[in-house]
């Protein structure tokens, strides 16, 4: 089992930028790829963006051009920089963990290809809450 805390929600205006921090209990010589994920009370979870044990990324097709998702491998802290933020990227943002045999299903997932689902990752943190008003 993956800890995943997740930090840097808040409230911002239309246009605005956050960035999300997910700090893991991972090391260097782990497997795992990591991503974030959305939810709206009484909607779908919704997946945002994914980087796997590679480095390499994938995002949603909401996000692309406006989100960065980026790990820093020596510290196993994954960010997720959000650029022109728009009210319908509010909700509670969830970092993610999956083992490396079942990354592909998690980063097709993330990228709109299959449904989101508490079983879609072996890992969750508890959430950051981001408002775009």
């Amino acid at each position: 089992h993956v800890q995943l805390v997740e930090s840097g929600g808040g409230s911002v205006q239309t246009g605005g930028s956050l960035r999300l921090s997910c700090a893991t209990s991972l090391n260097p010589d782990s497997r795992y790829c990591l991503g974030w994920i959305r939810q709206v009370p009484g909607k779908e979870r919704e997946g945002v963006a994914g980087i796997d044990w590679d480095g390499s990324t994938t995002y949603a097709h909401s996000v692309r051009g406006r989100f960065v998702i980026s790990k820093d491998n020596a510290k196993q802290t994954v960010f997720l920089q959000m650029r022109s933020l728009k009210p319908e990227d509010t909700g509670m943002y969830y970092c993610a963990a999956e083992r490396l045999p079942l990354c592909p299903p998690f980063m097709d997932n993330i990228q709109g290809i299959g449904v989101v689902t508490r079983g879609s990752a072996a890992s969750w943190g508890q959430g950051t809450q981001v408002t775009v008003s």
